[in-house]
């Protein structure tokens, strides 16, 4: 099948169509967090401190979180692909007891263990204290957020990603307006500080939830069925465990392998620590076109797969690995047009500024790799089911080679903090051949899709 890259419109209106939401709502979590810091800072620095330590409890269940529904938009958008809703109902209904299991799980430990969480990541009472109190009311959201992330996953596999992000991006306006209300004391509230912060994540994420459910009652979306809730398929379970048992593995890797990079930097000096932390503000806003073009790829070369037209979904795929490249260029040329304006914007002393716009450019050269590695492996790999790949890469990239230089060169050869951030982003770069060469085998291009009854 002849490649039109740039002509073919129908390929780059159900591109945009499917980008946009997904991107906006990427781009309006990654705001919401920035709020929520700036807020609390206002307050109290131990409360900014001690709710950035208990949000990693969430963090944590995210991760798991994104494995369940990633593998669910995997199946789902190959299923949606061949016509059979019903099997996509099985899945869905799959995710939301998975979901609900982990959501039960992380309540109860924020409900009757909160301190003892807290002292994983503290030994300082003032900041056990205020998380603890924090995890008791946040912890109820918990027991809702894997629930309507499912249901935005399945709105986005069957052609509703716009209603999927509006709702997603409503609740996260909401949550960013009751924090300011509960945090501050506005419009007659009590001044609850970090507890405030709390009850606003609760309220956004039971709307979040209502208006999902509200959302899958109305013609031509899909809502689960009660009967599937308790059955069991043998064979869909094992086709999705295949597909999720990697993801949970290279989710878990990433997840922890971020976190060693951040207390690297942090052992650097409170001035280092300031810089990469607005550094990775500016990589998360930048990241968010890469994230719906990943995700909108997916669910594109997912559909071509499932529909049973391998050559039209690995064209689909090469189409995007290009695109990938070009976009990667566009967000270096993006980190350095503002490394400037947000090097002089922030309130950092001279040293804090000057590491900042070091790691503003190297930055910068990440980016080529982000963008390139988030669209082929979490797009284009994910959509045939070849999820191991990411899992292995991780494994070797990050943990073999960028974790160990970059804690190396903190506490064995003392380099200099523009080296050791550099160190931190090796492992986009470094697997880019890797990728490519992983790519050309095409053990992606796979129908995934069963004949079922």
């Amino acid at each position: 099948m002849k490649d039109q890259l740039f002509s073919d419109k129908t390929f780059y209106q159900k591109l945009i169509r499917l980008t946009l939401p997904i991107a906006f709502q990427s781009l309006m979590l990654a705001a919401v967090a920035a709020c929520d810091a700036v807020m609390l800072d206002r307050v109290d620095q131990n409360a900014m401190a001690a709710v950035s330590l208990a949000t990693q409890v969430q963090f944590v269940q995210n991760m798991f979180l994104y494995s369940v529904t990633s593998a669910a938009a995997v199946l789902g958008a190959q299923y949606w692909g061949k016509g059979d809703t019903k099997t996509i109902n099985q899945i869905f209904c799959l995710s939301l007891r998975i979901a609900g299991a982990l959501g039960a799980v992380f309540f109860a430990g924020c409900a009757f263990a909160p301190r003892l969480l807290m002292k994983l990541f503290t030994h300082d009472e003032a900041l056990i204290a205020i998380g603890a109190g924090y995890l008791k009311i946040a912890g109820w959201s918990y027991l809702l957020t894997g629930v309507s992330q499912c249901y935005l996953t399945v709105m986005k596999v069957t052609e509703h990603v716009s209603r999927s992000a509006w709702i997603s991006s409503g609740a996260v306006v909401l949550n960013a307006v009751l924090n300011a209300v509960f945090i501050f004391g506005l419009l007659g509230a009590p001044a609850m500080g970090a507890d405030g912060a709390a009850l606003a994540t609760l309220i956004a994420r039971v709307a979040e939830l209502v208006w999902a459910v509200v959302s899958s009652r109305q013609k031509g979306f899909l809502r689960p069925k009660f009967a599937y809730l308790f059955q069991r398929d043998k064979q869909l379970s094992a086709d999705f465990r295949r597909i999720v048992l990697p993801l949970i593995g290279g989710a878990g890797l990433w997840g922890v392998g971020f976190t060693s990079y951040t207390a690297a930097m942090g052992h650097m000096g409170a001035d280092a620590a300031a810089a990469n932390a607005v550094a990775a503000v500016v990589r998360d806003l930048m990241c968010c076109l890469t994230n719906g073009v990943s995700a909108a790829g997916g669910i594109m070369v997912g559909n071509e797969l499932g529909a049973g037209d391998l050559e039209k979904g690995k064209l689909y795929g090469q189409r995007l690995s290009k695109l990938s490249v070009l976009i990667g260029f566009l967000s270096t040329a993006l980190v350095l047009a503002v490394t400037w304006p947000v090097a002089r914007w922030m309130d950092l002393n001279g040293a804090a500024r000057s590491y900042l716009t070091q790691l503003m450019v190297i930055m910068a050269v990440y980016m080529i790799g982000r963008a390139i590695n988030t669209v082929v492996i979490n797009g284009v790999f994910a959509a045939g089911g070849d999820t191991l790949f990411d899992m292995y890469s991780l494994a070797v990239c990050m943990w073999g080679v960028a974790v160990p230089l970059t804690f190396l060169g903190v506490f064995v050869f003392h380099w200099p903090v523009a080296l050791v951030y550099s160190c931190t982003c090796l492992d986009e770069v470094g697997k880019l051949p890797w990728v490519y060469a992983h790519y050309r085998k095409y053990k992606w291009v796979k129908d995934l899709t069963r004949e079922r009854k």
